[in-house]
């Protein structure tokens, strides 16, 4: 299925609610459903990568990196972790770098930007908290949507892997 989220929001229209369109897609696909995992950070990746390193099967990697523009979040080797761990998806309201790799990878990654410059690693956020940015509140245990058409939340499960 090339565009996920018209279908979903013809069938589920009550029970999804739709990201405000900040972002730009940078990872090599773009369709992506899974539970929401949640870290807040400020220009510090370290608990980043940690996160990333557990298993992310089924589950999305939902950063409030709270909109800078100063830092990096994530670049390719974090992205390669997260493919390898098993990640449906990242999305940042914050930065990327390493982009023309990136969208090499089969990996959907959604972010405000990109920056070359990498993340601190002072080990600093909160993790598995309630975040809000794109005029949505992202709660971890919940569900996200996403693909080329934008970002959307759902409370429970709305379709499975095939």
């Amino acid at each position: 299925m090339l565009d996920l989220l018209p279908d979903l929001f013809d069938e589920f229209l009550d029970e999804l609610q739709l990201a405000k369109p900040i972002f730009t897609d940078y990872g090599g696909c773009t369709n992506f459903s899974g539970e929401i995992v949640t870290l807040s950070c400020f220009n510090d990746n370290a608990k980043f990568k940690k996160l990333l390193a557990t298993d992310g099967v089924g589950k999305v990697l939902v950063v409030d990196g709270q909109a800078s523009f100063d830092r990096a979040l994530l670049g390719d080797i974090l992205a390669e972790i997260a493919i390898s761990h098993g990640w449906e998806a990242v999305v940042i309201n914050g930065c990327i770098r390493d982009a023309s790799t990136i969208a090499t990878m089969k990996l959907p990654i959604k972010a405000l930007g990109c920056n070359p410059i990498r993340g601190g690693k002072l080990n600093t956020g909160d993790l598995n908290i309630k975040v809000s940015f794109a005029g949505l509140t992202f709660i971890p245990g919940q569900y996200i949507h996403g693909d080329a058409n934008g970002l959307a939340i759902s409370e429970k499960k709305l379709i499975s892997k095939k």
